[in-house]
């Protein structure tokens, strides 16, 4: 079976640019993303109970909450690179930026939104996770106009051009990769598309399954993904982002055990242990 060949490469990271004003491909990937997660957030929130207009006010404490903690997590791991110019860590649209830290600093936001408007924390984790996949999806492309986050060298029919200047100094000579990239953008579009079908066929799913199901899904393909990578963040002598995905696994895993399995026993235990005191209660009125 022969291939076409699927050879790319970035037009380049400006949209873009007249005197000292520039627009880069990567602010607008972010921007498509986060309006686009917020649309489809709030057609699906009355699904739940929620109401979108708290997503509107739920929008801002995201933003300042996911993106400053996604670049000190990159920087926090690159540090090395920004000691002599320290500046640099706030160039946040040159890229650089880590999902991982980016999912904790919303879930933090989250939370405290959520107890301050005192809404269901879980329902809402539900309601956003669909928007966070193709957010996801969305957002790697700004990778792909920043020439970065490429894969391994590669000669399949679907490769991408990394100019020079971008290339590790080990594969200096090679000129095409792995589109890693694509490959979880790809990935994302089919955990929206799960995410999407159980929020709309199940909506009778107990609030946080969703949120488990996502942090499996994604976390799979983000380890094998990361195994392809050239550029990934390390912890010691181990890939920091298969070591996360790792834990989100099984806490994804222990999560849903608890929801179906351990849930249903402590709720069968109680109706048993309120029909024996009402059987008790019966019994001592008859004598």
């Amino acid at each position: 079976m022969h291939f076409m060949p699927l050879a790319f490469s970035s037009p380049g990271p400006y949209l873009f640019q007249w005197g000292f004003i520039s627009v880069r491909w990567y602010g607008v990937a972010i921007a498509i993303a986060v309006i686009t997660g917020l649309l489809i957030a709030q057609k699906l929130a009355p699904r739940r109970g929620i109401n979108p207009a708290d997503l509107n006010d739920l929008l801002l404490w995201l933003v300042v909450g996911a993106l400053p903690m996604a670049r000190l997590y990159y920087v926090g791991f690159n540090w090395g690179l920004y000691l002599d110019r320290p500046w640099d860590i706030f160039a946040i649209w040159r890229g650089g930026i880590a999902i991982h830290g980016a999912i904790v600093g919303g879930l933090l936001a989250l939370y405290l939104f959520a107890s301050y408007k005192r809404l269901p924390f879980w329902r809402l984790a539900d309601v956003l996770t669909p928007s966070l996949a193709l957010g996801q999806a969305i957002g790697r492309w700004g990778n792909f106009f920043n020439s970065e986050a490429f894969g391994r060298p590669t000669e399949l029919p679907w490769k991408l051009f990394i100019p020079i200047a971008n290339r590790p100094e080990a594969y200096q000579n090679f000129e095409y990769f792995h589109p890693t990239f694509l490959y979880e953008s790809l990935w994302n579009i089919g955990v929206f598309s799960i995410l999407l079908v159980l929020y709309v066929r199940w909506p009778r799913l107990k609030p946080g399954t969703l949120a488990c199901v996502y942090a499996i899904a994604y976390s799979i393909g983000r380890f094998w993904v990361e195994s392809l990578r050239t550029d990934s963040l390390m912890l010691g002598a181990m890939r920091a982002a298969q070591v996360v995905s790792a834990i989100a696994i099984v806490v994804g895993g222990l999560g849903l055990y608890w929801l179906y399995s351990l849930s249903e026993v402590r709720s069968s235990t109680n109706e048993e242990e309120i029909t024996q005191k009402i059987s008790t209660s019966e019994s001592t009125e008859i004598l």
